[in-house]
């Protein structure tokens, strides 16, 4: 599984302020945000997810919530913490954590046993599967516009949506970082949290009208 973020950050880092994008509507920034994730499964906070009911973004959303009943959209399940939504969004891809030398050495647990026996997040992704088949499909245009998302979750991306503390939450756990530059600083009350830059490299980069694009990669750890 590759954990990518995305988001969109003004040259102070600034990203929301009352809940809002502190700069104008950049129209390019939002298709290319919604085209990248249209295909892959998403993690978001529960504030984000509220935000955006009317057009939830990508396939499936995994939301980080300590109440179960945070949600209610047939394509969401819910997390109660970053192990689990790791753990959730594992199962959606069909990936799984590589052993260690130590577990490799040890063979199979019980955990392992009971994982094959069936996980409870085995349970909720399967639900989520049969209640998101019974749901309207993603319009194969959309999913198939741009970014690495893929109808039917072909690839192994899955995507970190926000906000500020759903970033710094699961920013030790990245491997790839999306981040829309915005032209110009702006004051607000959410920043993306700050990155080692020696811990990252720049793999491609694209000049927009009033924002840069840049994909970053996690250097070797």
């Amino acid at each position: 599984m590759r954990l990518v973020s995305v988001a969109a950050l003004a040259e102070n880092r600034v990203i929301g302020r009352d809940g809002e994008v502190p700069w104008p509507h950049i129209e390019a920034d939002v298709r290319q945000y919604r085209e990248r994730v249209a295909g892959s499964p998403v993690i978001l906070g529960r504030r984000t997810f509220d935000s955006m009911r009317g057009d939830l973004p990508g396939s499936r959303q995994i939301v980080v919530s300590r109440s179960v009943d945070a949600v209610d959209a047939p394509t969401a399940v819910v997390a109660n913490g970053v192990e689990e939504a790791l753990d959730l969004a594992r199962d959606l891809v069909g990936s799984a954590p590589a052993p260690t030398a130590d577990e490799e050495a040890a063979g199979p647990t019980a955990d392992a046993e009971a994982a094959e026996a069936g996980t409870d997040a085995d349970r909720v992704a399967a639900e989520a599967d049969r209640v998101a088949a019974e749901a309207d499909p993603i319009p194969e245009e959309s999913a198939d516009a741009g970014g690495t998302g893929t109808p039917g979750e072909t690839d192994d991306v899955v995507y970190v949506l926000g906000g500020g503390g759903i970033y710094e939450l699961f920013q030790p756990h990245l491997d790839e970082m999306v981040l829309s530059h915005v032209d110009g600083a702006y004051e607000g009350d959410t920043r993306y949290p700050e990155w080692d830059e020696s811990e990252w490299e720049i793999a491609e980069e694209t000049a927009y009208d009033r924002f840069t694009l840049r994909e970053w990669a996690r250097r070797e750890r």
